[in-house]
């Protein structure tokens, strides 16, 4: 929760230079609380697992959070039933006329397809066009990052010499982001990903926040507030990596172990989990800058 102190305060500036959220006494003044209404995009083919792993972040806070599960509409999933979707999902159609406090799109397993010959990307276009009007924030992630850089700034990927893959420390480039708040300067972040964002293709209105001068990108903020992007898998859970990792090699695939995973790189042991702090932080200073900001009503999203 923000701290209110008075508005003359000298600690004021230092405070808001370091990212900390300070209330202003006319916005207290006018305050009132509903419960945030939070959505999903899940392009992943295992939904139960993602879903979990996200609403592991999302539920942990003192707010009240509504949180709609989304697929899309005309895909049809090969790894989770229908009966499951039918229960638990909502299509893009069935929820594009709502507005939403905070909204998510995840990665998708289609990293080596041009955009434009995914089967679904026309839809994919227009939900992410939607999230302009009706989501006051939204956050992109891994394939999903990488799509709305290429639609809302042009940017360019590419292919890297090899898989970024295992837990990297990274460089907070922008210490006093809202989103970065309590953060140290060198996080641990997974990383799964073949390719990259080039850098000369970066436009004007985004603004790098986090970065690994070796294996890429990953995190930017758009100009206007209203979204980020993160390239990488602060959401993942200790088995993640390792299990991507065993499927690789059950596939006779010649993939290294995922770096600084396992204990003394044993790959017989448990994973260490080094990032679960940070995922913690990140979407708790996520959830409260979007409540801070958002307006009480949920109609005025999007004006």
């Amino acid at each position: 929760m923000p701290i209110r102190i008075p508005d003359n305060l000298p600690a004021r500036k230092t405070l808001e230079a370091e990212g900390v959220y300070v209330m202003d006494s006319s916005r207290a003044a006018r305050q009132d609380i509903r419960p945030l209404e939070f959505g999903l995009l899940n392009l992943m083919p295992n939904k139960e697992r993602t879903e979990t792993q996200f609403t592991r972040l999302i539920g942990a806070t003192p707010l009240q959070i509504n949180l709609s599960l989304v697929r899309i509409t005309e895909h049809q999933s090969k790894h989770t039933s229908e009966e499951y979707l039918n229960s638990f999902y909502q299509t893009w159609e069935e929820v594009k006329e709502r507005k939403f406090d905070g909204f998510i799109i995840t990665g998708a397993p289609i990293a080596n397809i041009p955009f434009e010959e995914v089967r679904y990307w026309p839809e994919m276009l227009e939900i992410m066009e939607w999230t302009r009007t009706n989501v006051h924030h939204t956050m992109f992630i891994c394939w999903g990052a990488q799509a709305a850089l290429h639609h809302f700034h042009g940017t360019r990927r590419y292919r890297m010499d090899k898989k970024a893959f295992g837990v990297f420390r990274h460089r907070i480039v922008k210490p006093g982001s809202p989103w970065l708040r309590g953060l140290s300067d060198n996080p641990m972040i997974p990383v799964s990903r073949y390719n990259d964002i080039d850098r000369t293709s970066l436009s004007g209105d985004l603004d790098v926040l986090v970065d690994n001068d070796e294996l890429g990108l990953c995190m930017l903020e758009r100009s206007d507030g209203r979204a980020v992007y993160f390239l990488n898998h602060l959401e993942y859970d200790n088995r993640s990596l390792a299990d991507e990792y065993e499927r690789d090699i059950a596939a006779g695939l010649d993939t290294p172990p995922p770096a600084n995973l396992f204990p003394e790189d044993d790959t017989s042991r448990e994973p260490e989990n080094r990032w679960r702090s940070h995922a913690h932080l990140l979407f708790q200073n996520w959830i409260n800058e979007i409540y801070q900001t958002t307006p009480y009503r949920l109609d005025e999203i999007g004006q």
